[in-house]
């Protein structure tokens, strides 16, 4: 098991000026991570002189990028919006391909109000396959995430609910494209994670370990305080063969100390399970 963070609870001083991403991998490697997660919210520009000075910056902290959030908006009612939204994560793809990063994790997009579940479907899944060959070029995997609603949208992911995810998790089957498994998201939405990530266990490439206090909303808490059963859902990880990235959604606004508490947390539990 690899072990990386994104640091959702720094997002505003990142994206702000005030933590520079030098300062954040710092403080990935201070927690003995063994890389840091990064959203594209962070990006000031695509070009290639301002990506290699930020890889410059992350490995001169002993890091380097695991996975790289983005929100593209497949779903979106527009044609055009929706070519445009293709492009922009052809950009980022690319862009985390020169930062060395790993993995981009992509979205269906919102639910927009009257969006046809059937249309949904069809544009989010034509979206993240138009997206496959910048993935290979760049040599970045390309990961869907059982996703809930980010501050960057108006409206939640239209594959939250749980048959929709799964239909698309479907659709995208035998393709490049893996996923990112949430442990907290199906509680925010009232579901168990366990029975989902079964479901869907051949394709998982990474864990997006995150926690909730709350079933029926998404109330971000210190990892391991939360709803989430963890032992049961790293068991069933380690007992099928599970090896891959666990990616720490840390938003629990306790600054460095809980990045580190997370990592412990989620090393001993992982350990012990």
């Amino acid at each position: 098991m690899k072990l990386s963070c994104l640091p959702v609870s720094f997002f505003q001083s990142i994206i702000d000026g005030d933590m520079s991403i030098r300062q954040w991998a710092q403080i990935g490697a201070d927690a003995g991570l063994d890389a840091i997660d990064l959203s594209v919210l962070f990006f000031k520009s695509l070009e290639p002189a301002y990506l290699a000075q930020m890889r410059k910056e992350i490995e001169s902290a002993g890091m380097h990028v695991a996975m790289v959030t983005s929100y593209p908006d497949y779903t979106n009612p527009d044609p055009a919006e929706r070519k445009r939204q293709i492009e922009l994560e052809r950009g980022y793809i690319a862009a985390v391909g020169q930062l060395g990063g790993e993995m981009i994790r992509v979205t269906s997009g919102q639910a927009h109000p009257g969006l046809r579940e059937a249309d949904g479907l069809r544009w989010a899944t034509e979206g993240l396959k138009a997206c496959e060959d910048a993935g290979r070029k760049a040599g970045v995997k390309l990961v869907l995430e059982n996703h809930g609603k980010p501050g960057a949208w108006q409206y939640t992911d239209f594959d939250q609910p749980t048959h929709i995810f799964l239909a698309l998790a479907k659709a995208i089957e035998g393709t490049s494209i893996g996923i990112n498994f949430d442990t907290a998201n199906p509680i925010a939405y009232g579901d168990d994670p366990l029975p989902i990530l079964e479901k869907v266990r051949d394709q998982i490439v990474s864990i997006h370990a995150a926690d909730t206090a709350t079933r029926g909303a998404l109330n971000h808490v210190l990892l391991g305080t939360g709803l989430v059963p963890w032992k049961p859902v790293f068991q069933y990880l380690k007992q099928t063969g599970f090896d891959g990235w666990i990616c720490m959604e840390e938003n629990s606004k306790r600054g460095p100390w809980g990045v580190r508490e997370a990592a412990a947390f989620i090393r001993k539990t992982w350990a012990e399970a």
